[in-house]
């Protein structure tokens, strides 16, 4: 059985190997991630509180987390971040300050930061769209990598940002770069587990890949669901449904017994 890794063993590998990170919703994703030997998970607050997730996922380096939007105060998040920790969450995803990553980190709490394209800061950075790629954006992309690292946070997840800028700042920090969409120079390639199974029917990123496509083996399945119920209904209109053997019978004596007495009311 895989021992689950620490953050000094995640730091310990910078360089050294890529990881695999995932983002997953089901404990049947995480039970297939745990088999198959990702390294790292992106886990929903909800699921990370099951108590059947570590069942499941033992020894997957778990990260939940809260926008700062969600969270509240620093103070709130904190005390959330130790709910988290208390149910199995091995780092904390924060979006929010600086000050409260440094915060939470004085605290001795796993932070991992986000750059480039972040969600839910992205009307800053111009919507949904690479980020990073001039050299005064790169450039502040640095020094906000740097920031990370000074305010106490272990990694960061760079998103959508041309590889090569990427690729310098992983060199140049000691801090873990987990990449969505940018590439192989970081310390993690990280996917949505949505877009490897292609359940995801909305938009694909250009930096997913599907393995597997779940969308049409659910359509398959919705077909078939629904040519089951009509056969369902024309046996019970043939009266081909219930058979005798769907059917719990009465003792011959008990049923005479029972409708002599219904004779007699």
């Amino acid at each position: 059985m895989r021992k689950k890794p620490t953050v000094a063993d995640l730091r310990a590998l910078k360089g050294q190997r890529q990881l695999t990170m995932l983002r997953y919703f089901s404990l049947d994703e995480a039970q297939a991630a745990e088999e198959a030997g990702i390294d790292v998970a992106s886990v929903p607050p909800e699921l990370l509180t099951d108590p059947r997730y570590r069942d499941v996922a033992p020894s997957i380096f778990s990260m939940t987390g809260k926008t700062h939007l969600e969270a509240g105060t620093k103070e709130d998040y904190l005390r959330w971040s130790g709910q988290m920790m208390q149910a199995g969450a091995d780092a904390i995803y924060c979006s929010g300050s600086l000050d409260t990553v440094a915060f939470l980190a004085r605290e001795h709490i796993p932070v991992v930061g986000h750059v480039g394209l972040v969600p839910s800061r992205a009307t800053w950075t111009g919507g949904f769209k690479a980020v990073g790629k001039t050299a005064d954006e790169a450039l502040r992309m640095y020094d906000e990598v740097r920031a990370y690292q000074d305010a106490g946070a272990f990694a960061v997840e760079i998103e959508v940002v041309p590889v090569e800028v990427a690729t310098e700042i992983s060199r140049r920090v000691e801090i873990l770069l987990w990449s969505m969409g940018s590439g192989p120079g970081c310390n993690a390639q990280y996917l949505f587990a949505e877009d490897i199974l292609r359940t995801n029917c909305g938009h694909m990123p250009r930096h997913s890949k599907v393995y597997r496509d779940f969308s049409a083996e659910f359509d398959r399945l919705q077909r078939e669901r629904v040519s089951a119920f009509r056969e369902f209904i024309a046996d019970v209109e043939t009266g081909a449904y219930p058979e005798d053997k769907h059917l719990v019978r009465m003792k011959e004596d008990e049923l005479s017994a029972f409708q002599a007495r219904l004779d007699k009311v």
